[in-house]
C-alpha cells in the first residue's frame, strides 16, 4: 500500500511531466522503483479528458506515471492534446493497479474491482471507479466492458476476465 503521502509524489510527477512537455524538456525519475500498473487520468470540469495507462506491472512506477501522464495529455485518441492553456483547468488522478487476476463474472465487486475482457483478439479494460462514477450494476459493469472492448453485449459470458483492485490518488 501506498501512503498519501506517497500519492501526493505520484501526482506531483504527473503534473510536472505534462508541464515539462509543454517547454519540450525530456523527465525521468527514478523514484518508486518497484514495476506496477499505473493509469494516469485527466479531468476537465468533471469529465474525462484523457487516459491512458499500463494494466500490467511493465515498468518501474514512477517512470510509468511520467509517460502515462504525457500519453493521456498527448495521445488519447479518444480527444485533441492538451493545451498549455488548459493545464491550470485540469486534475490528475493516478490509479496503481494490483496484478490482475482471473475472475468469475459472478465473483466481480463494483467498486472494488477494476476489469479486462480478452475474446477473439479483443479486449478492453475498466478502471474500479467507472461503475461507481456511472452507478451501474455488476451486469451493467461488465456490458459496458464487453462495449469498450468493441465486443457484442453478453460476450462477457465466453470472454477471459481478469480483475485487479486500485488504489486512486486525485488531486484537489
Amino acid at each position: 500500500m501506498l501512503s498519501k503521502k506517497d500519492g501526493a509524489v505520484l501526482l506531483k510527477l504527473a503534473r510536472e511531466s505534462v508541464a515539462r512537455a509543454f517547454k519540450g524538456e525530456a523527465f525521468s525519475t527514478n523514484a518508486f522503483p518497484e514495476e506496477r500498473g499505473v493509469f494516469v487520468t485527466i479531468h476537465k470540469n468533471g469529465g474525462l479528458r484523457g487516459c491512458i495507462g499500463y494494466p500490467l506491472p511493465v515498468k518501474a512506477l514512477g517512470q510509468s506515471v511520467v509517460e502515462m501522464a504525457r500519453a493521456a495529455a498527448f495521445q488519447d485518441p479518444r480527444f485533441p492534446q492538451l493545451s498549455e492553456s488548459e493545464l491550470s483547468e485540469v486534475d490528475f488522478e493516478v490509479s496503481v493497479l494490483s496484478v490482475p487476476k482471473p475472475v468469475k463474472p459472478e465473483d466481480v465487486k463494483v467498486g472494488r474491482d477494476g476489469l479486462i475482457i480478452e475474446l477473439r483478439g479483443a479486449s478492453g479494460l475498466l478502471l474500479p471507479q467507472v461503475p461507481v462514477e456511472w452507478g451501474w450494476s455488476r451486469k451493467e459493469f461488465l456490458e459496458h466492458l464487453c462495449a469498450k472492448a468493441g465486443l457484442p453485449p453478453g460476450a462477457w459470458k465466453q470472454a477471459k476476465i481478469k480483475a485487479f483492485q486500485a488504489q486512486v490518488f486525485k488531486e484537489g
